[in-house]
């Protein structure tokens, strides 16, 4: 049915339990996948007393993004198995669901597919969600797992 699907990956999504229905998923179907991790390309900053200590320069921080980012996409791609044809983005966007969206583009997607965190409560208004997101600014289907 769809011939690319984008899939945003977090950290504590690269199981081999959600990577084994990513797969079920998308097995059927014969297309590829396309995993994406966003990162914030702006370096944090750490207000201390001698807060020029604790800066890490935008390089460094883009250095060590694109690190964390490789061993998640190649952990996530090992999981998913050779069945699948998966392929691996690293988007860089302060905003996670415009990164998301601009993955999906740069991948030619033709779904997104997410998970939910189901925040709910004070929690859920305060931090907000990158799916909801992802599906209002969307014109791609967004398919929820």
């Amino acid at each position: 049915m769809f011939k690319t699907v984008l899939v945003p990956i977090a950290e504590d999504m690269v199981t081999p339990k959600v990577m084994k229905q990513i797969a079920t998923l998308l097995g059927a179907d014969g297309g590829s996948v396309v995993l994406t991790y966003v990162s914030d390309p702006r370096a944090p900053f750490i207000y201390t007393r001698k807060a020029s200590e604790y800066k890490i320069s935008d390089a460094n921080h883009k250095k060590a993004c694109a690190q964390h980012a490789k061993m998640l996409l190649d952990k996530a791609s090992k999981l998913i198995g050779g069945a699948i044809k998966v392929k691996t983005l690293h988007e860089y966007n302060p905003t996670v669901y415009e990164g998301i969206l601009e993955a999906a583009k740069k991948a030619s997607a033709d779904v997104i597919m997410m998970a939910s965190h189901k925040r709910v409560g004070l929690k859920g208004a305060f931090m907000g969600s990158d799916t909801h997101a992802v599906i209002i600014h969307s014109k791609l289907p967004v398919i929820v797992i």
